[in-house]
């Protein structure tokens, strides 16, 4: 997906049922795209500068607890409410506090024991932790800035949590980096890491645990950590890596859904993907300036909050100027 073009979302199915999905368009090109892999992982300026921001993928809204997600193992990677033994899945532990996604071309690979968790990755995209104001909806794609991260372990593996502000909310000029969150916005750290602490035990599972001493790690790490993930999923997409077997096992679930197969096959662009066979393409397939794009936008915003370390509190003055480019568009 060419930056700064307008994603549409589609919806196939009914929801609340099994086949229900929400599907990405390219709004001008009029080609279906995928939430993981089309999407940029930064956003730019219509010059093609980077903006310091990163473009979210919303898959659960604030005040909401249905349990919706990229759907990681399906052509075109459309989004999902996530199941469980053939039941749609909810939050028994109510509401979700925060918009919850994801951030596009990352992945957290299982072969790589992270020397500061000891553990290896979950198989998935980075999960995002949106905390401004505005109620983003299922689907929608988001400039926001980062600002640290947290890291869960959930079943012996390491899933990070980024915590991100969305570039139009009201307290994203006076937030730069997690001590700014702290300061500014008490409590609100402490509210996502008992959330995911005990989102589990109302269905009778032990309450999770986090490494780093349960810390919220301040941007610098949070950037080092989605290099790590943006490459590893150039590693999965090229071929070098593969996620074990995702592909088997969602082919069985696809088979279980009922009206699953002609769901798919009424997704916008399903039929125009150059990679319908598979959940994720191959390098060769996607965009090679998009991705070149990302790689040097990752660089500029990574030198950015290094700089922020060094004068703390201040934003460089390039950093500043962006927070005017802001939008709907990627």
């Amino acid at each position: 997906l060419p930056h700064h073009h307008p994603v549409d979302l589609h919806h196939a199915g009914e929801q609340d049922t099994l086949g229900f999905r929400v599907a990405a368009e390219c709004a001008q090109a009029r080609t279906g795209i995928s939430f993981w892999h089309d999407v940029p992982l930064f956003a730019l300026t219509e010059e093609g500068e980077p903006t310091g921001y990163v473009n979210f993928v919303c898959e659960i809204p604030r005040c909401s607890r249905k349990k919706y997600e990229v759907a990681t193992d399906e052509p075109g990677n459309p989004i999902k409410q996530d199941t469980k033994k053939g039941q749609l899945r909810s939050f028994k532990k109510g509401d979700i506090y925060m918009n919850y996604g994801a951030l596009p071309r990352t992945w957290e690979d299982p072969d790589f024991f992270h020397p500061d968790t000891g553990c290896g990755g979950d198989n998935d995209p980075l999960d995002v932790c949106e905390i401004g104001l505005r109620i983003i909806p299922t689907g929608v794609v988001r400039r926001v800035k980062v600002l640290g991260v947290l890291c869960m372990i959930d079943d012996g593996e390491t899933d990070w949590k980024v915590v991100v502000i969305d570039s139009e909310d009201k307290w994203a000029e006076d937030l730069n980096d997690i001590d700014d969150v702290e300061a500014l916005l008490p409590g609100t750290l402490d509210t996502i890491r008992e959330w995911f602490r005990t989102y589990k035990v109302p269905d009778g599972k032990p309450e999770n645990t986090f490494g780093l001493g349960e810390r919220f790690m301040n941007k610098e790490y949070a950037m080092n950590i989605i290099h790590e993930c943006h490459e590893a999923w150039k590693r999965l997409v090229a071929g070098e890596k593969d996620r074990g077997g995702v592909e088997e096992e969602a082919a069985e679930a696809a088979e279980a859904a009922e009206g699953l197969e002609s769901k798919t096959a009424s997704l916008a662009g399903a039929g125009r993907s150059s990679y319908r066979n598979l959940s994720y393409p191959s390098l060769a397939e996607l965009d090679a300036e998009s991705v070149a794009n990302d790689e040097r936008a990752l660089k500029t915003v990574s030198s950015q909050s290094k700089a922020m370390d060094v004068v703390e509190g201040e934003a460089p003055a390039a950093a500043a100027e962006e927070d005017d480019d802001v939008g709907l568009t990627i």
